[in-house]
């Protein structure tokens, strides 16, 4: 387990549009790993589904987790084991690409919203998500899935990632006849008095 502690100035993280494409990511790698895992897996860890009902129709391998504000503490969580080699190149170029370095990543899952399944259109609340980026990289999605973010639908594409502007409402809509799973994680750039422990 690892930790990080911040002490974290106001600073709101509004990127002033819906969403912002980061660009093409080799997810290859990731891709063939999540589809050979047992399916046992996905129920490894029910963090989100626990703390918040709108994620009831989704399940999650979580690799990091944060709790606390301004105080963070981040755990590694049993999806780390399963999935951290695979996904965190990905993160990584994401961030070196698009971000200043120095930050943390303080959540990061493999997301999966269930055939026939929906989250509620609703904005991310909580104090951290005021100053990171969030960041989706579909891994396997359809044609019928629609991410409606600020009253507008997007189809997200496989291979590319995404800032999504959590600040504003958002929801997903799965009514394919497949599941759909995304590569999430969030980024905090660096903040005054951030230490990691």
């Amino acid at each position: 387990m690892s930790a990080i502690v911040s002490k974290v100035g106001v600073m709101v993280m509004d990127i002033g549009v819906p969403i912002r494409e980061l660009g093409k990511v080799e997810c290859g790698a990731l891709i063939e790993r999540v589809n050979t895992l047992d399916p046992q897996v996905w129920d490894l860890c029910d963090i989100r589904q626990k703390k918040y009902d709108i994620h009831r129709h989704t399940k999650s391998i979580v690799m990091i987790f944060s709790e606390g504000w301004p105080d963070i503490r981040l755990a590694r969580y049993p999806g780390w084991d399963v999935l951290a080699k695979f996904a965190m190149p990905i993160i990584e170029k994401v961030v070196a690409a698009n971000y200043k370095p120095g930050g943390a990543i303080i959540r990061a899952m493999v997301a999966n919203l269930v055939k026939g399944g929906m989250i509620e259109e609703h904005y991310d609340a909580a104090p951290s998500f005021a100053v990171g980026h969030r960041i989706h990289v579909p891994l396997c999605t359809n044609a019928d899935v629609t991410f409606t973010i600020d009253g507008d639908p997007y189809k997200l594409e496989v291979g590319k990632a995404y800032e999504l502007n959590n600040l504003v409402d958002h929801g997903v809509v799965n009514e394919g006849v497949e599941d759909r799973y995304h590569l999430i994680f969030d980024y905090v750039p660096p903040q005054p008095k951030m230490t990691k422990v």
